[in-house]
């Protein structure tokens, strides 16, 4: 069961219907939500009908009992105060509902209790009031069983309804309470977090620009470094250049081709060859100067090796990639000259020209002519 508690105005005429409110009321109670009706004021005064207007607005839901009497009635309006309360209720837009009593029923009810049990003043009045209840969420009930019955479906349904707010104990509010502070603590533990993510993120935005001006900054470097090494020329030993042919080089295109080399390592343990004392003293020195080879100290050994540095591997990749371009793109240079020949006959095909006939040869004629070339006989 919900531990809501729905509050019901019970509405009615009063002497003919004792015993249905008390039914409608029982049924509320072991439905486990509270009563509430007319049964607090008294009828035919209007600061009363004010109170009770303020009773259905803190009610829940509205619930109208309706047998054969029309009830008393308010002078100015000339409308009974039971079909009062039911506009008033419709028109604050409250969950209502209602029990009307079967014409057979009342019939047994008047020849049981007597006429003052049926309406003899407003008989038509109560015939619209009738019909304008039953237009709208009604039944009808022949016993007290009906009632309590229609009491039971129609609270089970508005149970459901979380608009209605109903009443609690105070226990629940207290756990509310601590619920609220645990949902505040939690609403503060988010805004941390959200606040956290913010810093975080400007934080790697932040980041993320400083590399990539560290990867600009490295960029220029290395384009300096590359126009540096590109103007300094270095003396070649025998072994190096090309039987006298090439007696230096500029540093750029030692480094870049001798890579190999200085990317496994160059020691100077005794037994060196020429090309490896050239490396390490001469071409290794003027590179760690611009921080692209490591000279380090083999573990272990008396004797020390010289290795590319992370700068130097940037370097070199840099350079390999654009080798790579180049290569790719002379590549493709290379093809589109290939087809291109290939293509013109395709698109601007030319007729060939025919043969021009050859002159018959005229017997006439060809005698002078030979005589002529020949000179003449004697």
């Amino acid at each position: 069961m919900s531990k809501r508690k729905l509050q019901v105005f019970v509405s009615s005429t009063f002497t003919d219907l004792i015993s249905e409110r008390q039914a409608a009321v029982s049924a509320i109670l072991k439905a486990g939500h509270i009563p509430a009706g007319m049964e607090l004021f008294t009828a035919g005064d209007r600061s009363q009908m004010e109170i009770i207007e303020r009773w259905i607005d803190e009610s829940d839901v509205y619930m109208l009992i309706l047998g054969g009497r029309y009830g008393s009635v308010e002078t100015k309006s000339g409308m009974g105060y039971t079909e009062l309360e039911y506009d008033y209720a419709a028109s604050q837009g409250k969950a209502l509902f209602a029990v009307v009593i079967t014409e057979d029923s009342l019939e047994a009810k008047v020849r049981a209790g007597g006429t003052e049990l049926m309406e003899k003043v407003n008989p038509s009045i109560l015939e619209q009031f009738r019909k304008k209840v039953l237009s709208n969420m009604s039944s009808f009930f022949s016993d007290e069983k009906d009632i309590k019955l229609a009491v039971y479906e129609s609270l089970s349904e508005f149970s459901n309804n979380r608009d209605l707010k109903g009443w609690v104990s105070a226990d629940v509010v207290a756990n509310s309470d601590l619920l609220q502070q645990e949902v505040n603590s939690l609403r503060e533990q988010n805004a941390a977090l959200t606040a956290r993510v913010a810093i975080l993120d400007a934080e790697a935005v932040k980041s993320a620009l400083a590399e990539k001006d560290v990867t600009s900054k490295t960029s220029e470097e290395l384009s300096q470094i590359e126009d540096l090494l590109k103007n300094t020329d270095v003396d070649l030993p025998e072994a190096f250049n090309n039987n006298g042919k090439m007696k230096s080089s500029d540093l750029l295109s030692i480094f870049f081709s001798t890579k190999d080399y200085f990317l496994s390592g160059i020691t100077n343990q005794i037994g060196m060859d020429d090309g490896s004392q050239f490396l390490f003293f001469n071409v290794a020195p003027k590179l760690q100067l611009h921080g692209l080879i490591d000279n380090e100290k083999v573990a272990g050994k008396t004797f020390r090796r010289v290795v590319v540095s992370a700068k130097g591997i940037a370097l070199l990749a840099a350079l390999e990639r654009r080798q790579v371009a180049k290569a790719k793109q002379k590549q493709k240079l290379e093809q589109n000259l290939d087809e291109k020949p290939r293509q013109q006959p395709l698109s601007k095909a030319k007729p060939k020209p025919k043969p021009k006939p050859k002159p018959k040869r005229q017997e006439s004629s060809t005698a002078p002519a030979a005589a002529s070339l020949t000179g003449p006989r004697d």
